[in-house]
């Protein structure tokens, strides 16, 4: 049984929620605005997964267009009031993951979020889906001075949770987040049903799951082989 002092640290866009429906829907609209073509889902789901300003560059270069600094803040202010307004419309948790964050919870580890969405949003989302009491911290891409890729945004992470980066794993779907828990040297278990533009295979984590339903053991793997091994 992993150790029940561990933390357990998560990213938020697909990873626990599948939120791009309602994250490309607030893109269309700005996008629109801007007398651009929407895009369809299946092809904007992949832009997703460095915050909401870099969801905008990606949509609008997609559009084969670029946009100054001053333009993207007022672009990137105007996508946070919509995208509150509609922040879990068609957001749904990924399956399993109201079963793992219980069984997590219940056997004592520490449990957070790391992710680029705003702590604002990120907290509005996981408490409209039920979940947000499962956690120590919820910490966004505004909570630090640093964020994702940024590997204090993460050991930060585990701080406020109350555990140690020597006692941690992460848990996410992307670049972004394999790169962040290896410069903090925390092992990462990557899920590969969220948003990449480089599938989670080639990205080298410690551990990929199909299914929550597997992190349970995947965790408990990664728990025997560091410093932090439970009996």
């Amino acid at each position: 049984m992993p150790d029940t002092t561990a933390t357990i640290v998560f990213d938020l866009d697909g990873t626990l929620a599948d939120t791009a429906p309602d994250l490309i829907a607030t893109l269309n609209l700005i996008l629109a605005e801007e007398g651009l073509e929407e895009l369809p889902l299946g092809e904007a789901r992949d832009l997703i997964g460095a915050g909401a300003k870099a969801l905008l560059e990606r949509g609008i270069a997609a559009n084969g267009r670029s946009v100054a600094a001053d333009h993207l803040e007022a672009l990137y202010e105007r996508f946070l009031v919509i995208y509150a307004g509609r922040i879990a419309v068609e957001t749904r948790l990924f399956p399993g993951v109201a079963a793992a964050l219980e069984r997590f919870r219940a056997a004592g580890w520490r449990l957070a979020v790391c992710t680029n969405k705003i702590e604002r949003h990120s907290v509005m989302l996981l408490e409209a889906l039920g979940i947000a009491g499962h956690f120590h911290a919820i910490c966004g891409r505004d909570t630090f001075p640093f964020s994702k890729p940024d590997p204090r945004h993460l050991t930060m992470t585990v701080a406020a949770a109350g555990g140690a980066p020597d006692a941690a794993l992460m848990v996410g779907d992307s670049q972004t987040d394999i790169a962040t828990a290896k410069a903090a040297g925390i092992p990462v278990i990557a899920v590969p049903f969220g948003y990449t533009m480089t599938p989670v295979s080639e990205l080298d984590p410690d551990v990929i799951i199909d299914h929550f339903d597997g992190l349970w053991d995947a965790a408990a793997a990664l728990s025997r082989r560091s410093s932090f091994a439970g009996s």
